[in-house]
């Protein structure tokens, strides 16, 4: 029978991803014993007739007490309970049927809706003044606001599988370079990873402050870019001047910005939108964000990080290029980096072709299990979800989803990642 099994763990009873193919099945082979009455040639035994002498045609149901065998890159079955589980009677037709493409159901509007944090279940608090909440839709300041793009893709699209990413640690080395982890594992050279660690934090640092606003933002965190979108009345920001609209001078008497009021929040939210309108510009072209000489800098230390880490960057982007340019999937990532840090990040590794913003959580205040539940509240209960880790945070915040996991703690792992997808068993 055929059985595939990789060197890396992933995750049981994940259905493979089919492409459409003449005979239904892409890149796997179904086998079956045959009754000793048939010899391998097809022709009857010396010991028993043929079936075949007594049937003017073949009868299909014949072959179906005999059961295909397929065998995942996976952690035991007991570990996580899955929703495609098929019994030995509808294997074979569950199989067909997926093969042939999720049919996704209507998904109500209001799981889209992210213009109001309490309508999509947003984690992020609202902030009240002497108990009022001021990012309401019910002022009358918000009434005639534009309505924000909606965040999640058509249900007509039919998103089949969404895969949810940890960055450090899975797509980069960044933290294991700074305390000598990495070079302790892979026997490298402690200074080198340090003095490599060390020159990347610095240029994502000075982007973020920048570019970013991440010293107007250090406290005001949210886990994703729409949290405080309807608080932005719309106001046309090219002539805007960031630097002296006193969002810093707050205090509490009439003159100045109360810090978490209308005026604030507004302020607050033009600045998220000033980063998501920098972040679309320059998802594939930050070396004219950067200028010419840092821009060469930073592709030296990143080719020198990828010389240091076997091109683990280059294989993980790999992995998420696969998944792009499959239709029925995306990229979604969530980090425990605050948001701004991991925007910079993004842009700087060059993974801003790979993931939307929209797509793009920060669990830094809010933690994992919140951000994987608002997503899982966007999308709905349709696509397979698969999280991409390597700790045991995200494992367990997948297992309380009872989503599949797959880990990465060694460049094996990443591979054997990529071959999965090549092959369409992810």
């Amino acid at each position: 029978m055929a059985s595939y099994s990789f060197s890396s763990p992933g995750y049981v009873n994940i259905p493979p991803y089919y492409n459409t193919t003449p005979n239904g099945y892409s890149g796997l082979n179904f086998q079956y014993p045959l009754s000793d009455s048939y010899s391998t040639t097809g022709t009857s035994s010396a010991t028993s007739a043929s079936p075949y002498h007594t049937q003017a045609t073949l009868d299909p149901a014949y072959y179906h007490q005999f059961q295909p065998t397929l065998s995942y890159p996976c952690y035991p079955s007991s570990a996580y309970p899955s929703a495609y589980n098929l019994t030995p009677t509808n294997q074979i037709a569950s199989s067909i049927k997926i093969s042939q493409g999720y049919q996704n159901e209507s998904i109500p509007s209001s799981s889209f809706d992210h213009s109001n944090p309490s309508a999509s279940n947003s984690p992020s608090p609202t902030i009240k003044i002497e108990g009022k909440t001021c990012s309401t839709s019910k002022t009358k300041i918000n009434r005639n606001r534009p309505k924000p793009q909606q965040l999640s893709p058509d249900p007509d699209n039919n998103i089949e599988r969404i895969f949810i990413w940890d960055l450090d640690e899975t797509i980069i080395i960044s933290h294991s370079l700074l305390t000598g982890t990495y070079a302790q594992s892979y026997q490298k050279d402690n200074q080198t990873s340090l003095n490599l660690g060390l020159r990347m934090e610095d240029i994502i640092f000075n982007l973020a402050d920048a570019n970013l606003f991440y010293n107007d933002l250090e406290e005001c965190d949210q886990a994703h870019i729409d949290d405080i979108s309807s608080d932005d009345n719309g106001q046309d920001l090219s002539n805007y001047n960031f630097s002296i609209d006193g969002f810093h001078s707050t205090s509490s008497n009439g003159n100045n910005t109360v810090r978490g009021g209308v005026d604030w929040m507004r302020k607050l939210a033009f600045r998220y939108r000033r980063i998501k309108d920098l972040y679309n510009t320059y998802r594939t072209d930050i070396q004219n964000l950067l200028g010419p000489q840092k821009y060469e800098e930073l592709l030296q230390l990143r080719l020198d990080t990828e010389t240091l880490t076997a091109s683990w960057l280059t294989t993980a982007l790999k992995a998420l290029n696969i998944i792009k340019q499959r239709k029925n999937c995306i990229n979604v990532l969530v980090t425990t980096n605050p948001l701004v840090v991991t925007l910079s990040k993004v842009l700087l590794y060059g993974l801003g072709d790979v993931f939307d913003i929209e797509n793009i959580y920060s669990a830094t205040k809010v933690g994992r299990e919140s951000c994987f539940e608002r997503i899982h509240t966007r999308f709905g209960r349709k696509p397979t979800y698969v999280v991409i880790g390597d700790g045991r945070d995200e494992e367990l915040a997948a297992k309380q989803q009872s989503w599949p996991f797959w880990r990465v703690n060694e460049h094996q792992n990443l591979t054997a990642l990529v071959h999965a997808l090549e092959w369409q068993f992810l």
